[in-house]
């Protein structure tokens, strides 16, 4: 069994390089263009979500005909105080500046903290992987949702391991891995960034 990462098209905030975690806001124009430019009917059955709109706007455009099964645990960091925010706004942020200097792995004021989102990423992603391999389900999983999400769920279970920021997503790319389950651990293994991720799942 394969997984499928996917992250959202771009929003408006995402366009003027904000920091967008929980605001759930919908894709921008552009975003929507184009994301309807890779549009096509792939036969998905269904695809795991995120909550957030953008996500599930993306979802739709690109697999029209998928049952949306969405998943709480995915939803992108809660950026709390710098949340709607851009890096150059909060230039003289004491509490931004110490977050970014502390290698952005504390919590955020009023937010979460990077271990937070991969505990729950993790979970969420690793119980439709195993439930999926129990019903025997699909070759291809496809996951729609955000770039911190799928940073933190590949740097905790890509083999061979590679660091956070090795696996930058930008709008509509993603990562393709093959899923193994072995002694009741969960790794994905080698994952290969897609850059045309409709194009990958065409796989059934």
């Amino acid at each position: 069994m394969r997984a499928l990462l996917i992250r959202h098209a771009k929003t408006p905030g995402n366009e003027e390089h904000r920091y967008i975690g929980r605001t759930d806001e919908p894709l921008s124009e552009k975003g929507r263009a184009a994301a309807e430019d890779m549009k096509k009917d792939y036969g998905r059955k269904k695809v795991f979500v995120s909550p957030l709109l953008r996500a599930r706007e993306t979802a739709k455009i690109l697999f029209p005909n998928a049952e949306q099964i969405v998943l709480p645990g995915l939803r992108e960091t809660d950026f709390g105080l710098f949340e709607g925010r851009t890096a150059d706004e909060m230039a003289k942020d004491e509490a931004y500046r110490a977050w970014v200097d502390g290698w952005c792995l504390g919590p955020v004021p009023g937010g979460e903290s990077r271990q937070d989102v991969t505990e729950r990423a993790v979970r969420a992603f690793t119980e439709a992987v195993c439930r999926s391999m129990e019903e025997n389900e699909q070759e291809l999983l496809v996951f729609v949702t955000h770039g911190g999400v799928i940073m933190s769920i590949l740097s905790e279970l890509g083999r061979p391991a590679r660091d956070y920021y090795d696996f930058q997503t930008p709008n509509l790319s993603g990562w393709l891995a093959v899923c193994r389950l072995q002694n009741g651990d969960l790794s994905l293994l080698k994952p290969e960034k897609i850059r045309e991720p409709g194009a990958a799942g065409s796989v059934s």
